[in-house]
């Protein structure tokens, strides 16, 4: 018998007074319903805005990230036919200036003398600005709309490892964007029809150390906006998941748990996703390049490699047909932390 899980559709708060897990809020939700009220566990509250917008012809990526001891904010750019990559990280201790949302749908800002990032929530979009005077000794200039369909769904659900450590995790698939990245004297456009936005939207109170895999993609295949999401390991035995498939704006919840196979030694192999115990989940992807991001600080040791390439195979949908996936461009990555 297939495990359900709860879903939620009435507003709730994250965490109790003491800070501590809300048990009524363990589920998932197709809207963003939950209120991460996050206080206390002094060191340990993550919390994070990333996005990833696939374009024509350029990926481009920008994160606000508070780790309760320092903000960490980061912005990349991958263009697909010749593969250049450039990525620029800045980090503030305490970083107590940036003051992160509770809900998804708000506003969230950085500013330092390095780098310019804002992400400005307004009437069902978000308006994505980010200027860096030298980024690869060229200035960028990023100014891009995201749409936020009102009748799509999203992922929005908590894993419990336990009372004292959980996390909420917002997925946001295939959302319509426009606008441009300018790079010194070239400039990307980005169109509706053509460019997809992903957020990674992320309040929890976690573990000193964690491994997790996630893969994901969001392209228009034929006349329908597809979006993958598939998470590993960090949710494993949690009774919650975050695998679900995005078809024109509705989701379909996947609750098994899902497997990455990969080789560790060599990231460039081809990766399998699927599901444990069933075959609902038949994925492999293949990459063509890989992003390795490395820390080691007083406080955080992170290591990523986030790969870029091609998704191929098939998902079963709630009503038992099946998805087949020619070619997806996406991402997947393993990242292990200790922080």
């Amino acid at each position: 018998m297939q495990h359900v899980e709860k879903e939620i559709v009435e507003p709730v708060v994250l965490c109790d007074r003491k800070g501590n897990l809300n048990p009524a809020a363990i589920g998932y939700a197709r809207k963003p319903v939950i209120q991460c009220n996050l206080s206390g566990h002094f060191m340990r509250k993550k919390k994070w805005n990333y996005w990833c917008v696939y374009g024509d012809e350029l990926m481009f990526s920008a994160t606000i990230s508070h780790l309760d001891y320092a903000a960490v904010c980061f912005v990349y750019i991958f263009e697909y036919e010749t593969q250049r990559f450039y990525e620029k990280t800045v980090t503030i201790p305490l970083g107590t200036a940036v003051k992160m949302s509770t809900n998804v749908y708000e506003t969230v800002t950085f500013r330092s003398h390095d780098l310019s990032i804002q992400f400005r929530y307004q009437a069902n979009t978000t308006y994505i600005d980010v200027q860096i005077a030298n980024f690869d000794d060229e200035p960028l200039d990023v100014k891009l709309q995201v749409e936020h369909p009102i009748n799509d769904d999203s992922l929005n659900v908590i894993i419990p490892w336990n009372r004292q450590t959980f996390q909420f995790t917002a997925k946001h698939h295939t959302l319509p964007t426009s606008g441009t990245v300018k790079l010194g004297s070239r400039t990307f456009d980005f169109t509706s029809d053509e460019s997809f936005a992903v957020l990674d939207y992320g309040r929890g109170i976690w573990p000193r150390e964690a491994t997790w895999n996630w893969g994901m993609a969001s392209q228009r295949i034929g006349r329908r906006r597809i979006g993958l999401n598939f998470g590993g390991q960090w949710t494993d035995g949690t009774g919650m998941t975050e695998n679900a498939i995005f078809v024109n704006g509705k989701m379909h919840k996947i609750s098994e748990d899902v497997q990455f196979l990969y080789d560790r030694h060599d990231f460039m192999k081809k990766w399998t996703i699927e599901t444990k115990f069933s075959e609902r989940v038949q994925l492999t992807f293949e990459p063509f390049y890989e992003r390795i991001a490395a820390t080691d600080a007083l406080f955080v040791k992170s290591e990523v490699h986030q790969l870029f390439g091609y998704y191929t195979g098939r998902v079963q949908l709630d009503n038992d047909t099946w998805l087949h996936i020619p070619q997806m461009l996406g991402c997947i990555e393993e990242h292990v932390a200790k922080w």
